[in-house]
């Protein structure tokens, strides 16, 4: 058909065609110039931008197609939006740009692309060029996500436990998580999938925290009472390691811990994401894994001896939240505890009354466990230096008597040991010890100065701060590490040798005679043993002391911290040696200058951590009480204690919280109990 007989349609407001005669406007009964004529300017219209009529045509003279849009238009728009509709959407910013150039009004730039938008073009444009290699990505991300949430689900709370038997089993929350991500719709989905991600995280957080306490402490991370810790270990750290290892080492925590939050939390949301678009092979997955977990939870399956069933994660949760509910129990429980003291209402006269005359010393060695003396790695050098310290002491006129004490804490903590053995009560956690610390509960140190036959002094070398337990503990003086001239250099943590810390302690307080012819109750805490053992000092000659300088060489010729701190055999080898030395430098220190009237009660505060006594030990430690006078250890005989300063395997073991009410009625106390 020619070009001049042809009928074209268009479409009309209600979807339906009419006859349009060639050379007439789709839109309107207007004529319009031909094809060749000049395009007529919109009224309003900037100059330059041409009506929807104008549209070029084909060559052959066949009008190009409508547009959905245009089609459905049945009268000119206004100007203005006829102008801006005519526009091509590809030459829309070449538009704007133009209009803007001109200085027209009402020209508005079309806004950049937001840097998501660009990002999501680029990896659109790069998994089109690179299907292959996005496929393989895409897979590999995947999968690190399922084994980061899978690890972190099934991951232990203890060190002992981290064995693979433990990674290959079916943790049940992931069960419940994908069937609640199939469930919902996709907003809520992705908002309960990034919560349970940064919960996960936390969790986790928790779950290292319970490491580290195990296996230092041997006991769990308490969320209410253990925060403070960290700063403590964070001062250990820098005393072992230096500042800037410390800080550097903080940093890199802080940063783990929020990378682990985020990683976490996108983990699950792909993770919800992949099983939404494929509900249906999810969903068969999910009842079939769902199945194997009841069915191996009910027949109790087991690889290795693991449960292939896993409830990890909701189990270390409950843990944490019956931890929570006992500690703030416990409180209130031990508030009482802590006001009935058999010894509370003695009267002075009645108290220690088999000990007047004497000059009593109370030591604590630092990490002195029973591993020390019968662990086989460092048990043979501990035994020896037992054996030749009490044939010296027996030499000089001293004997001895030893036992076991269950001590109330692991690895650390010393304070729970120290204030456990002179309270009488157990002190097991930080809130114990701040419990007791403010009451007036009779501690044994307290009754020597409570009688008003003796003066009591501290020797704390290992005290840099304020020291606020020395009214609780009823010394009269303390000396801190400020206050024993040292001018030597530090030994790791240990802030002086402990060979040192005793002469001054000989000089400043044993040696010299008391005006108001009292006797000495004195309160000595040993450091030289503490972690990580190393450097460890080595025995000089008494003489030679003076302010300490002198171990100046025997310090930069020791291990370094880091040299023994992570291995397990040498932290267990220098752990013995250092023993030796606080040993030795105690019975040293007795053998020359002990007198006829000095007794000697010594014993550790607790057991080393785990990597050196192991996942298993007890936590007994070692009590000897030394003397020359033969009637004060024939006060103890009913006790059944090994003679000399090694303890028989089988010698009796106590709580540690039991030794202070048998030693006051050992040395004559009358009990005069206050109730609460």
């Amino acid at each position: 058909m020619s070009q001049d007989t042809s009928i074209r349609e268009t479409a009309t407001d209600d979807g339906s065609s009419e006859a349009v005669p060639p050379g007439a406007s789709p839109s309107s009964g207007e004529t319009s110039g031909t094809a060749s004529e000049a395009p007529q300017q919109l009224p309003g219209a900037p100059s330059g931008l041409r009506g929807a009529s104008d549209a070029p045509t084909e060559a052959s003279g066949t009008p190009p197609k409508a547009s959905d849009d245009s089609a459905s238009a049945s009268a000119l728009p206004e100007p203005d939006d006829r102008a801006s509709a005519a526009a091509p959407p590809e030459a829309e910013d070449a538009g704007a740009a133009d209009a803007v150039e001109a200085g027209l009004d009402g020209a508005a730039p079309t806004p950049r692309p937001t840097l998501r938008a660009r990002l999501r073009r680029r990896r659109a444009e790069w998994r089109e060029a690179h299907p292959r290699g996005a496929a393989a990505l895409s897979l590999t991300v995947t999968l690190l996500a399922t084994a980061l949430v899978v690890v972190t689900l099934l991951l232990p709370a203890n060190v002992v436990a981290l064995r693979p038997a433990n990674f290959t089993r079916i943790p049940g929350e992931a069960v419940i998580g994908a069937a609640v991500a199939l469930a919902l719709p996709r907003r809520p989905r992705v908002v309960v999938a990034a919560v349970a991600g940064v919960v996960l995280g936390a969790f986790t957080v928790l779950n290292l925290l319970d490491m580290g306490f195990n296996q230092y402490l041997g006991r769990g991370f308490n969320l209410v009472l253990d925060w403070s810790l960290l700063t403590d270990a964070e001062s250990y750290l820098e005393d072992s390691l230096g500042r800037t290892a410390t800080l550097a080492a903080s940093a890199g925590v802080v940063a783990l811990v929020l990378l682990l939050f985020v990683l976490l939390a996108l983990s699950t949301v792909r993770l919800s994401n992949l099983l939404a678009r494929h509900s249906g092979r999810a969903t068969r997955g999910t009842l079939i894994a769902g199945v194997a977990w009841i069915t191996c939870s009910a027949f109790g399956l087991q690889i290795a001896g693991v449960p292939i069933a896993s409830d990890r994660t909701t189990t270390g949760l409950e843990i944490q939240a019956r931890r929570i509910s006992d500690t703030l129990k416990d409180e209130a429980e031990f508030q009482k505890i802590a006001k009935v003291d058999a010894f509370g209402n003695t009267p002075p006269d009645q108290l220690l009354t088999d000990l007047r005359g004497k000059d009593v010393v109370f030591t604590f060695v630092e990490s002195y466990g029973r591993s020390a003396v019968e662990d086989p790695i460092m048990a043979p050098g501990v035994d020896r230096t037992l054996a030749t310290s009490t044939d010296a002491l027996a030499k000089a006129g001293f004997h001895a008597k030893s036992g076991w004490l269950t001590s109330a804490t692991y690895g650390g903590s010393s304070w729970l040991g120290h204030s456990t053995t002179m309270s009488g009560l157990w002190i097991s956690n930080q809130q114990r010890y701040r419990t007791v610390m403010a009451s007036d509960h009779l501690s044994l140190t307290e009754a020597f100065r409570k009688s008003g036959a003796w003066d009591t002094v501290g020797v704390m070398p290992g005290v840099q701060k304020g020291w606020p337990e020395q009214k609780y503990y009823g010394l009269d003086k303390v000396y801190n590490a400020f206050q024993l001239g040292y001018q030597g250099p530090k030994f790791s943590w240990s802030t002086m040798p402990d060979q040192y810390a005793l002469e001054q302690f000989q000089q400043r307080v044993h040696g010299k005679k008391r005006a108001d012819g009292k006797d000495l109750m004195s309160f000595v805490i040993l450091t030289s043993s503490h972690q990580p053992w190393a450097p460890i000092p080595k025995m000089v000659g008494w003489d030679q002391l003076g302010d300490g300088s002198v171990f100046k060489g025997i310090q930069a010729a020791g291990k370094k911290p880091t040299d023994v701190i992570a291995d397990t055999t040498k932290s267990r080898e220098e752990y013995g040696k250092s023993i030796q030395y606080s040993v030795t430098a105690l019975t040293q220190w007795l053998e020359r200058y002990g007198t006829d009237d000095t007794v000697l009660v010594f014993l550790g505060d607790h057991q080393p951590i785990a990597r050196v006594s192991g996942n298993h030990a007890s936590r007994d430690v070692p009590i000897s009480i030394v003397a020359k006078d033969p009637k004060v250890l024939d006060r103890i005989n009913g006790w059944n204690w090994t003679d000399g300063l090694r303890p028989a395997h089988n010698a009796p073991v106590w709580k540690m919280s039991s030794f202070r009410d048998r030693f006051l009625a050992a040395y004559g106390s009358t009990p005069h109990p206050k109730k609460g």
